[in-house]
């Protein structure tokens, strides 16, 4: 299937029942989950209602791919939590995703919000390189088998481990980065991720390969985070693989620093 260029996308707030409804049919076209982990257009009616977000991305009339997200608030700190976002396959390496987050960035900063979080798979190679050397996203937090078992067959039956992205939205890191490349902070360790990773999951027979790599990398993060080390880089060799790139991460934003202390 070939890859559409997303010449002529736009962005656009979903309002409607139909329109979430159309979100509920793409996370069946792109993850292929079962009804039990299948998030319904309530939900999505709610976000937008409650103050969050659910952007769409149109092909003419037609919506092939949306991010929705939902306010937060912890330890006294209001963020949004970006939950869910979709391309279709044949959308895919056109840089939609990134438009994407970029719209959601321009909403939240518009309501005066300074942070949007979210968490994505440390195994998927080209998502942890956009947000973290494309968006400017750190990482410093790990939660292992985040959402429990998954109905998604991407997943390949290991275990829901997530890493957290914080984006501080207006930070120099990040308005850096979306200009055309942040300075990379000395770093003191790396972590690797096999391109190889993709087709262990998806064959039975290589699979303890992939949860081999899954759990040494949970080791290696948890340990890393633990020492005051965050992910602040990400790098992608000429074969496919990728490197989380941690260093000691000295924010000058306050409230970034008053936000680590009460997490």
């Amino acid at each position: 299937m070939s890859t559409k260029t997303g010449e002529n996308i736009r962005i656009e707030s979903l309002t409607t029942m139909e329109q979430f409804e159309r979100c509920v049919v793409l996370q069946l076209e792109v993850w292929g989950y079962s009804d039990g982990d299948l998030i319904p257009r309530r939900v999505f009616l709610v976000a937008q209602r409650i103050g969050g977000q659910v952007l769409g991305a149109f092909d003419g009339d037609t919506i092939i791919g949306f991010a929705m997200a939902l306010p937060g608030y912890r330890n006294g700190y209001a963020y949004i939590h970006s939950h869910m976002l979709a391309v279709l396959p044949e959308y895919r390496n056109a840089g939609l995703g990134r438009r994407l987050k970029l719209a959601q960035r321009d909403d939240a900063i518009a309501r005066g919000f300074d942070l949007m979080e979210w968490t994505y798979d440390p195994l998927e190679i080209k998502n942890a390189h956009l947000n973290i050397a494309k968006l400017g996203a750190i990482s410093r937090r790990y939660k292992a088998d985040f959402y429990g078992p998954s109905s998604s067959p991407l997943q390949g039956g290991l275990p829901t481990d997530r890493l957290y992205a914080e984006w501080w939205l207006k930070s120099p890191r990040v308005v850096e980065t979306l200009q055309g490349g942040a300075r990379i902070p000395t770093i003191a360790e790396r972590v690797t991720v096999p391109h190889t990773i993709y087709t262990w999951k998806q064959d039975p027979l290589e699979r303890a390969k992939a949860q081999r790599v899954q759990s040494e990398n949970r080791a290696a993060l948890e340990s890393a985070f633990s020492r005051g080390l965050a992910v602040v880089g990400y790098d992608r060799d000429a074969e496919g693989n990728g490197s989380f790139l941690l260093a000691p991460w000295n924010d000058e934003k306050e409230q970034t620093r008053s936000y680590e202390a009460k997490r």
